[in-house]
Order: structure tokens, then C-alpha cells, then sequence
């Protein structure tokens, strides 16, 4: 079982092109269920993979539930073990999968939290002046806010992946997979901003031999490529300043698909650049949309309070 696990991670790693979330996360579960299933399995020392069937896999799901567990990490756990099982009959190990006869947990819907279209214009003026690190962290925001992308895909930007003259940018998603998203002509103002404050200075940029169009597009000050948890700490700096509270980079990304669709976009075209497998993931702004439809319309229609406000003035009339 330990060969075929660390051959399963190597191939998603390499073939695969799964992020390095992905890897941590798989690691993770399947050596939580390697373990439980050597417990459980005794007296063999090592369990072997064809000895592991479906209650097996429902039994280390139930351990993991009454550990409190999240659904969506038991989701998770399921779909690991689904992806691992299918390598093995793909590599001709096993024949079926047990996982596959496993229900996956119920998970509670979620609307995903989006800024209103002042919130998000307020948040992009929020880094001020023409420092350093004022330019790029507006270049950051405007760029999230302009692109809807992934804050992973926005950090591992080049220079050379934008395309001034077309007005968009390239990006690599899920799986190394590329797509081209339109790139605002703010969001382009303000990463030509940043950049004139911030020339190349690593030893992979001009410096070096280097071209002043290579390289990342939002660097640290050594000039290396920015982290994930960097541009978080970024957002939740000026959300803060917003409302008080942070939100998280996907916020932004949320904020971007719903507006657009508030604004009639067709909803194929909000998925190619979001850059969802399946149109269902997308259909979810649709609600989102609703929502605030519903709200605009009990806000301003002169007939949608009537009902309640009859209600009261009965009320009222009753108690005289």
C-alpha cells in the first residue's frame, strides 16, 4: 500500500499538475486512512490495498465524523480515496472500486460572500500614494477584482503572460490548464504603475541578464514571486479598512463573476473565465443574483411592502 500511495501522489504531482494544496491535502488524508486501516486490518503489518473494501472506507469516514470533522473535508477524504482506488485499476492493481459504492456526505449549501459594486470599487482606493507598496497592493486588488482569478493563478503571473495591445491576460488554472481573461484597462494602469516604481532586481531579472518583461508580476522585495498567503494578508489589510472585517481573495473572485452577471453576461462566458470544468459551478451566482433582486425589489418597488404595511395599519386600527 505505501508504494502504490506514493506512486498515486508522484503521477497527480507530475502528469496530474495538481497544486500543491492538492498534494498536501491527499498526503494527508491518505496517511490517515492508511493508518486506520492498519489498525484495523491486524494482524497484517501493512494492509494491503486489494484487502480494503467499501464499509472499510465507511467505517474510517464515520472515525473521522466523530473526530468532528468538517463535510466538506469528509467530502474531501472520499474523493482521495475514489482517485486513488481508479489509479489502481488504471495501473491494473484492482478491478473495482470500493469507494465508488461509498455516499458521499450531504454538504450544506453556501452562498459565497460577495462585496456590493461600491464595496469593491471603495476597496480599490484604499491603498494610497505612490510608494512601493501602495502601487502594487492597488495592482493587486484591481487585478483580482478585474479578472475574477484564482489568488494562485493571480501569483503565478509573468510579465509576459499580459497582452497590452489585446487587453487580457494569460493564466494557468487547475491542472496547469491556460485560459485568457480580459484585463481591465485600470487593472493595466496600475500594474504599469506598480512596476515603474519596482524594477527587476533579482537575480532572475535584468540584472542578471535578464529581460524586464520576464518574470513575475507581483514580486516581494528581494523580487521573487509573492505567496498566496501574502495576498491574503494584503486583502484582509484593506477589507479591514473597508467594513471593518477581512475577507478572503475568493471574495473578490465571487464579487467579479456576480457583477458581471448582474450586468447580463452570459453565463458561459462568466465560466470560461472563471475557468469552471462544469457549468453547474457557476450556476451558483445565478441564486446570487436572485438574492439581490429580491432585495432590490422589497427596497424600492412601491408595491412590494404593501401586504406588510396593511398588516399594521390594521393592527394599528385594532388597538383604538
Amino acid at each position: 500500500m505505501d508504494r502504490a500511495i506514493r506512486a498515486f501522489l508522484d503521477r497527480l504531482a507530475v502528469q496530474e499538475g495538481a497544486s500543491p494544496q492538492t498534494i498536501r491535502a491527499y498526503t494527508s488524508d491518505l496517511a490517515q486512512f492508511r493508518a486506520f486501516a492498519l489498525a484495523a486490518l491486524k494482524p497484517h503489518r501493512v494492509p494491503a490495498v486489494e484487502s480494503i473494501d467499501a464499509g472499510l472506507i465507511r467505517d474510517f469516514l464515520a472515525s473521522r465524523d466523530r473526530l468532528g470533522e468538517k463535510k466538506t473535508s469528509l467530502a474531501r477524504k472520499l474523493a482521495c480515496l475514489r482517485s486513488f482506488f481508479r489509479y489502481l485499476i488504471h495501473t491494473g492493481r484492482l478491478g473495482a472500486n470500493p469507494a465508488e459504492e461509498v455516499r458521499a456526505p450531504k454538504l450544506p449549501k453556501h452562498l459565497p460572500q460577495v462585496l456590493t459594486k461600491d464595496d469593491a470599487g471603495a476597496l480599490m482606493e484604499f491603498p494610497a500614494g505612490e510608494a512601493r507598496d501602495g502601487l502594487r497592493d492597488r495592482a493587486i486588488l484591481e487585478t483580482l477584482y478585474s479578472t475574477g482569478a484564482r489568488v494562485s493563478e493571480l501569483v503565478g503571473m509573468n510579465r509576459e503572460d499580459i497582452r497590452r495591445n489585446d487587453g487580457v491576460v494569460l493564466v494557468r488554472g487547475k491542472g496547469q490548464k491556460e485560459r485568457m481573461i480580459p484585463l481591465s484597462p485600470l487593472a493595466l494602469e496600475a500594474i504599469d504603475a506598480y512596476q515603474a516604481q519596482a524594477p527587476v532586481t533579482s537575480v532572475l531579472g535584468a540584472s542578471a541578464g535578464g529581460s524586464q518583461d520576464a518574470g513575475p508580476v507581483f514580486r516581494n522585495r528581494r523580487g521573487g514571486r509573492l505567496t498566496t498567503r501574502t495576498i491574503a494578508r494584503i486583502v484582509a489589510k484593506y477589507s479591514r479598512q473597508l467594513s471593518g472585517g477581512a475577507i478572503h481573495p475568493h471574495t473578490l473572485r465571487h464579487s467579479f463573476a456576480t457583477h458581471l452577471l448582474d450586468e447580463g453576461a452570459d453565463l458561459r462566458a462568466i465560466q470560461e473565465m472563471l475557468g469552471h470544468v462544469s457549468l453547474s459551478t457557476t450556476q451558483k451566482y445565478t441564486h446570487l443574483a436572485t438574492d439581490q433582486l429580491l432585495a432590490i425589489y422589497d427596497r424600492t418597488h412601491p408595491r412590494a411592502g404593501t401586504a406588510g404595511e396593511a398588516g399594521d395599519m390594521n393592527k394599528q386600527k385594532g388597538s383604538r
